[in-house]
C-alpha cells in the first residue's frame, strides 16, 4: 500500500517537474531568441565599424580564392544550400548542412511540432517518388576560370583575425607562417619509423587531447616504432582560423591530407580519432582505402534519424533539445542554437583566457 502511494506520488511529482521545465523553457528561449536576434545587429555594426566590412545578417555568401588555388564561393540559402567549388576545369557542387543557415526560433520550433501532432492524426495515402541524390558536375571553359581567378587574387573579403580574437601569440602562431597549414605534433621517430599513426581530436580540443595524456605514457619501445602524427584541425588550437572558411568535411580533409599525408611523407597509416573526428577518420578512410591499415574511433557521433526527418534539424533537437533542465541540456542549446549568444560566451572566456589561466592557477595552484 505505501509501495503504491509512493510510486503515485513520484509520478505526480515527475509530471510537475516536466509541466514547470517545458514552461520555463518556453519563456528562457523565447527571451534568448529575441536576445540572439538584437545581438546579431550589434555585432554586425561593431564587424563593420571596427573592420570596415558589411555582410548581411545570416548570410555567409563569399567569393575568395584560397591558398590551394580553388574559388570558394558559398551560397546563401535556407535548407539545401551548397559551396561551389571551382577549379581549372570544373564546378564542383557540395551540399552543407541546414543548420548552418537555419536555425528556427523557439517559437516557430514550438509552432511547426504543433502541427505536425495535428497532421500526424490524419491519415494520407500519398504515393512519392524516389530520387537518387545527385551529384552535379559542370565542365567549364579554363580562360573563364583565369578571369574570375584574376578578379579574385588579393580581394580577401576578411581580415585574417578578427577584432574579438584573442591577441595572444599562442593564438595567433599560425598567422606568423607563409604556410598555410595544420598544427601538426610529431613524436617518435623521425626518419625510420616503421608505422605512422594520425591522431584526430574532437569538437572544442586539440592535439593537446593526445599529446598531454597518451603520448607521455607510450613505452620508449613504441616510440621508437611508430611515429605518432597529432593534429589540430582546421579552426583549433595552433592552427589556421579562416575568417572565408565554412569549415566543411572536404576543407577539413583536405588540410590534413596537406599538412600531414603530404607534409610528413605518410604513405600508409593507422588512424585514431575522437568523436568529431571520427567522421573526418571514416572520410579519410573512404578517401585512401588503401593506405589506412587500421581505424580506432572513441565515441563517434552516431544518431539514428527517422523517416522522413530532415537529418541536421533533428540531431540538433536531440543534442540540444533547448530545455533549462537538465544543465547540459541547457548550455547545449545555447552553444548550439544561438551563433551570437555564443560568440558573446566566446568573446568573454576565450578572448580573455589568460586572466581565467592566472585565475585558476592562483585558486588551484595548477
Amino acid at each position: 500500500m505505501e509501495f503504491s502511494v509512493m510510486c503515485k506520488t513520484r509520478h505526480v511529482l515527475t509530471l510537475i517537474g516536466s509541466v514547470l521545465n517545458i514552461v520555463l523553457s518556453f519563456i528562457v528561449f523565447c527571451f534568448l531568441d529575441i536576445l540572439d536576434f538584437v545581438l546579431c545587429f550589434v555585432y554586425k555594426v561593431l564587424d563593420f565599424c571596427i573592420e570596415s566590412e558589411r555582410k548581411n545578417p545570416g548570410s555567409y555568401s563569399a567569393a575568395t580564392l584560397d591558398g590551394s588555388g580553388k574559388i570558394i564561393v558559398s551560397e546563401q540559402g535556407e535548407t539545401e544550400s551548397e559551396v561551389v567549388y571551382l577549379t581549372s576545369t570544373k564546378f564542383q557542387l557540395e551540399e552543407i548542412s541546414d543548420t548552418l543557415y537555419s536555425r528556427p526560433s523557439f517559437v516557430t520550433e514550438v509552432s511547426n511540432q504543433l502541427k505536425k501532432l495535428t497532421f500526424d492524426t490524419i491519415t494520407i495515402t500519398k504515393s512519392t517518388e524516389k530520387k537518387k541524390p545527385t551529384r552535379s558536375t559542370i565542365t567549364i571553359n579554363s580562360t573563364i576560370v583565369k578571369l574570375l581567378q584574376g578578379r579574385m587574387i588579393g580581394q580577401y573579403l576578411y581580415p585574417i583575425t578578427r577584432w574579438s580574437d584573442c591577441d595572444c601569440q599562442f593564438c595567433n602562431s599560425w598567422t606568423y607562417s607563409t604556410k598555410r597549414t595544420l598544427f601538426v605534433k610529431s613524436d617518435g621517430p623521425k626518419d625510420q619509423a616503421k608505422e605512422d599513426v594520425v591522431f584526430i581530436h574532437g569538437f572544442v580540443s586539440s592535439s593537446a587531447f593526445w599529446t598531454e595524456t597518451l603520448f607521455p605514457n607510450f613505452s620508449s619501445k613504441a616510440k621508437s616504432i611508430y611515429r605518432l602524427l597529432a593534429v589540430d584541425l582546421l579552426g583549433f588550437g595552433r592552427s589556421p582560423k579562416p575568417n572565408d572558411s565554412l569549415y566543411t568535411l572536404r576543407e577539413h580533409v583536405d588540410m590534413i591530407e596537406k599538412s600531414v599525408l603530404e607534409g610528413y611523407g605518410v604513405r600508409s597509416f593507422h588512424i585514431v580519432a575522437h568523436s568529431l573526428g571520427c567522421i573526418l577518420a571514416l572520410a579519410i578512410a573512404v578517401k585512401h582505402p588503401e593506405s589506412v591499415k587500421s581505424l580506432t574511433l572513441l565515441a563517434p557521433p552516431y544518431y539514428p534519424v527517422p523517416k522522413g526527418e530532415s537529418a541536421t534539424q533533428y540531431v540538433m533537437r536531440r543534442v540540444a533539445p533547448r530545455r533549462v533542465w537538465p544543465p547540459m541540456a541547457f548550455c547545449a542549446s545555447v552553444g548550439g542554437w544561438y551563433q551570437y549568444i555564443a560568440r558573446t560566451v566566446s568573446l568573454v572566456l576565450c578572448k580573455n583566457h589568460r586572466l581565467w589561466d592566472f585565475l585558476i592557477k592562483l585558486i588551484t595552484g595548477n
